[in-house]
């Protein structure tokens, strides 16, 4: 029986900088919207938009505070930084395309919307581009 692959630690550091960077788009993306819909975004809205504690939005706030992503005061609102902002279009542009591209092949639009959510942050520029030319009919512009 073959022995199962072990991961090296260059695989295990990589996988965990993807999922920091994968944590970081989310929470960018979420105090953009939230900003948009509410004029502000708090840690007890991205707590309970994202499904986990206050303890950890705080962690992961000074974590983006640190990378210049965001802006945020204790007990005060959270703001992006343009970084973040661009940041932040750049993850909501690329849920769009992968979304659209789900529901040009049958996929109905709430599941579109909730799959796009985890291919958004592994697709390729490559494959996101090619998703960009079916959508327009396989025409280059």
């Amino acid at each position: 029986m073959p022995k199962p692959a072990q991961s090296s630690p260059v695989s295990l550091l990589r996988t965990r900088a993807e999922h920091a960077q994968e944590t970081a788009q989310d929470y960018v993306e979420m105090i953009a919207e939230l900003i948009d819909g509410t004029g502000e975004a708090r840690v007890t809205d991205l707590a309970r938009r994202l499904g986990v504690t206050h303890v950890t939005v705080n962690r992961t706030i000074n974590r983006l505070r640190r990378a210049g992503l965001v802006t945020a005061l204790p007990y005060r609102s959270i703001f992006l930084t343009e970084e973040g902002r661009r940041i932040s279009e750049e993850s909501r542009e690329r849920h769009e395309v992968v979304s659209e591209f789900l529901r040009s092949l049958g996929v109905p639009a709430a599941v579109a919307h909730v799959d796009a959510e985890g291919m958004e942050h592994h697709v390729s520029a490559q494959t996101l581009a090619a998703f960009r030319r079916h959508l327009r009919g396989g025409r280059p512009r």
